[in-house]
């Protein structure tokens, strides 16, 4: 049997068997239950009551959280010449394209987001093998397939971010950080879930949400009342 920390003793202790937290009560117990010397994520969980094998059950979106995710994002914009100055003032970290691509073959990986143009899909279409497995691939859907480069780069790095359902039917997503005042957190979750319940697929039988916990990198998940996240 595994011996129990005394952080995870404490962070047990602090909880309540079975019972469903509000979101505002979780906020606040997040912070309590999280004793790392770093400043942990703070994550969401969210268990949907879809079946992800079916094309026209997929829950795939963007959401640009209130108060940010509280994270540094590496942003690679790979575009043509005449956007270069565009995405470098956005605050874009690597901006480039044909030299990008080559150190993308060779196995450089060093960025949390690349957006690029509709124009040079042909170039970056071939990484997909070493983009896709790590959820780098650039989408239309989430914004990082456009033209309006700079506005997509500003708007990753004030903290938008996209989530997709897994072959589970289970939503993760790093909604914040623990140093976040609770309140922070509260709204960050509330605006993510709003947008998790805008795109309730209509095949979608039941009980759309079933489940959700918040936990930090190193805490237990707290689990929050589907019917009460609004509190």
């Amino acid at each position: 049997m595994t011996k129990l920390t005394k952080n995870r003793k404490f962070a047990l202790d602090k909880l309540e068997q079975d019972k469903l937290y509000t979101l505002k009560e979780a906020s606040v117990l997040v912070k309590e239950i999280t004793k790392t010397k770093f400043d942990a994520s703070v994550d969401l969980d969210v268990r949907l009551g879809i079946d992800p094998r079916k094309s026209n059950q997929m829950v795939r979106g963007v959401v640009s959280l209130p108060h940010g995710t509280g994270k540094s994002t590496r942003v690679l914009v790979l575009c043509t010449p005449d956007k270069e100055t565009e995405a470098k003032e956005a605050g874009a970290d690597y901006v480039g394209l044909d030299d990008y691509v080559e150190k993308i073959k060779g196995g450089w990986t060093d960025m949390d987001v690349i957006i690029t143009m509709p124009s040079v899909m042909g170039k970056v279409g071939q990484l997909g093998r070493i983009l896709g497995p790590r959820g780098l691939m650039p989408n239309p859907k989430s914004g990082t397939v456009t033209m309006e480069i700079g506005k997509a780069v500003k708007e990753v790095k004030q903290g938008k971010i996209d989530f997709k359902v897994d072959k589970s039917g289970i939503i993760h997503a790093s909604i914040g950080k623990v140093s976040f005042e609770p309140h922070k957190i509260a709204e960050n979750a509330k605006e993510f879930l709003a947008m998790v319940n805008k795109l309730k697929p209509a095949a979608a039988k039941g009980t759309y949400i079933r489940s959700m916990f918040l936990s930090s990198t190193m805490s237990p998940g707290i689990k929050i009342d589907p019917k009460g996240f609004d509190d």
